[in-house]
């Protein structure tokens, strides 16, 4: 009689059978060469380069950096006001980092791109689509990132501070030199996640009405299908985000098999 394990392994076995299975039949029935034409047209895949990484690639890393940038001052500026002895400061904090984290990231983006220039005529937010995207991603990226931030120092341990303040340090100087960076350590996984979730967002600046120099890796692919009618400048543009996120996931993985060893 076969054991607990065995059945197991044989259960297994079976699985990855019928997935092989599967995968074959889905092979021999498909139309190859109508999703070639479709997905992965040679022609219309040389005519999106060099514009998909000199223009598309690289504004898209401008906008996420920019957003993430932003976030990640105001993040930590709210997790320190949640973590304040002042009521105020606790509850404009929490206010803010309630509001956006609730509202789609579409949402702040019209706000900003359309509701200001209505709210005040002939005014702007300064450097244009580059401070409606920093401003937008930043709000949105910021308000998550203020809760893994303010996670990240209560798991600092006490002792840390009470040691520092024995040193005669203040309580902003621990803070600022002890605390904190202890805080980043433990953090860091999450902040490349949102890093990442940011560079996805990046995608809805497309309503802001941008001219080609400004167009992030989405736009330029819509614009290519519609004009193409055809799918492969989409499928392009999916494997340029490949080309950030995947290195990024590959860090967050590191980062964790390090701090579990640590551990």
């Amino acid at each position: 009689m076969a054991s607990p394990r065995q059945r197991a392994a044989r259960w297994r076995y079976v699985q990855y059978a019928v997935l092989v299975a599967v995968v074959v039949a889905l092979v021999a029935v498909a139309d190859w060469a109508q999703l070639q034409r479709a997905f992965f047209n040679t022609d219309l895949v040389r005519e999106q380069f060099p514009r998909v990484i000199t223009i598309a690639l690289k504004n898209t890393i401008i906008y996420t950096a920019c957003g993430f940038a932003f976030g990640l001052v105001l993040g930590l500026v709210l997790a320190l006001m949640r973590l304040s002895s002042v009521g105020p400061y606790r509850w404009l904090a929490t206010a803010v980092i309630e509001i956006f984290r609730g509202l789609p990231a579409l949402v702040v983006f019209i706000a900003l791109g359309v509701g200001f220039r209505l709210a005040f005529p002939g005014r702007e937010i300064p450097f244009g689509n580059l401070g409606v995207v920093t401003l937008a991603l930043g709000l949105v990226g910021g308000a998550y990132m203020a809760e893994t931030i303010r996670a990240g120092i209560q798991a600092v341990p006490k002792g840390q501070m009470e040691a520092a303040r024995s040193l005669g340090m203040s309580h902003s100087r621990a803070m600022v030199s002890i605390v904190i960076p202890q805080a980043f350590r433990i953090i860091l996984p999450p902040l490349t996640n949102e890093l990442i979730l940011l560079t996805k967002d990046s995608s809805l600046v497309y309503i802001l009405g941008l001219s080609l120099s400004s167009y992030e890796l989405t736009k330029f692919g819509r614009e290519g299908m519609n004009s193409a009618s055809n799918l492969t400048p989409i499928i392009v543009v999916g494997l340029c985000y490949l080309l950030i996120t995947v290195p990024l996931s590959i860090v967050v993985r590191r980062m964790e098999s390090r701090a579990e060893r640590a551990r």
